[in-house]
């Protein structure tokens, strides 16, 4: 799979896909290319790579209009055409030079000459690396290198507690970045001079890398404070107990008060995320599970509760409606 191919074809859809289509397509295709399923084939990687830049790319409207309309390439980069005469534009807003007999071109003008495509290797040579029209002195040309994009699958547990990752540029060369502990999804990393070289002595590029965290089944963040749903059993909601409770470091004792009720919030206090001088809480959510089989046994406990217990815990919702 060629990284620099067309997005819509890396991740097999149509020009016209929805964002749903868009989205469902890049999650089949990583979860089968993800580098944690193949760690010793370099091609797997790529194509993860590719398909991470292609989805980049296609899920943000602005870029994707701006690809459609041939104005950046598939890894989102100005195209060469584009960028140049910007580039040059700013440096020197009056200048025109003829390209290829056709008419010249400055600030005000895009294009080269009756719409041919020329050479653009010869024609920026002559424009910034050699004499200009007239016997002008030699003019260098010094521009910062582009940001390149990526994107990164990280777990849930990885992300809160924070992780060191390998990210493969483009090119195929691996860097390790430090994901911090509490990193949000859809967060941007931006890894200073890691992107495309610059031109002269312009300075390099940076690589900007898109976090996705993947969905944990038990925890849930909100802030530096982490949730969780508890199941108990009846006997615990009425008798109280102590009860292990997991967190993001590891399970840890809680107490449940005597006659606890389904939906009540209980605080671990500092077994969120942890920052450098501080961490966020848990928030235990209580939730009263009974056995699907109801026995004899239970049944006769909940004739006598009832008998002898007058409870109605609806009596607040009648006098509020």
């Amino acid at each position: 799979m060629e990284i620099n191919r067309d997005p819509y074809k890396t991740l097999g859809v149509s020009k016209s896909a929805s964002q749903d289509e868009i989205k469902k397509a890049y999650r089949k295709l990583a979860k089968s290319l993800h580098p944690d399923l193949h760690p010793d084939d370099p091609d797997k990687k790529a194509e993860f790579q590719a398909v991470s830049g292609a989805y980049d790319l296609l899920k943000d409207p602005e870029r994707c209009r701006r690809f459609d309309a041939r104005e950046i390439d598939a890894s989102g980069h100005e195209r060469s055409e584009h960028r140049y005469y910007q580039d040059y534009a700013r440096q020197d807003a009056g200048a025109r030079y003829d390209a290829g007999g056709g008419p010249g071109f400055g600030a005000g003008q895009h294009g080269f000459g009756g719409g041919q495509e020329e050479d653009l290797s010869d024609l920026f040579s002559d424009i910034f690396g050699g004499r200009g029209r007239g016997g002008a002195e030699r003019q260098e040309f010094h521009a910062r290198g582009q940001d390149l994009r990526y994107h990164l699958n990280v777990d849930f547990l990885d992300a809160a507690r924070g992780v060191k990752r390998a990210v493969t540029m483009l090119g195929g060369k691996a860097i390790e970045i430090k994901v911090p502990a509490g990193v949000r999804d859809g967060q941007t990393l931006r890894l200073t001079g890691k992107g495309a070289p610059g031109f002269g002595r312009g300075p390099a590029g940076d690589a900007l890398v898109s976090i996705t965290i993947e969905p944990h089944p038990v925890f849930t963040q909100n802030g530096d404070n982490i949730e969780v749903e508890l199941p108990i059993t009846f006997d615990e909601a009425v008798l109280g107990a102590k009860v292990d409770v997991p967190t993001i470091n590891g399970p840890v004792s809680m107490t449940i008060p005597k006659g606890s009720s389904s939906g009540q919030r209980l605080r671990l206090k500092g077994k969120g995320i942890e920052r450098c001088k501080s961490a966020g809480d848990q928030t235990v959510r209580l939730k009263i599970v009974l056995p699907k089989d109801v026995t004899e046994d239970m049944r006769e406990l909940a004739e006598r509760w009832r008998d002898a217990v007058a409870f109605d815990p609806r009596v607040d919702i009648r006098r509020k409606t």
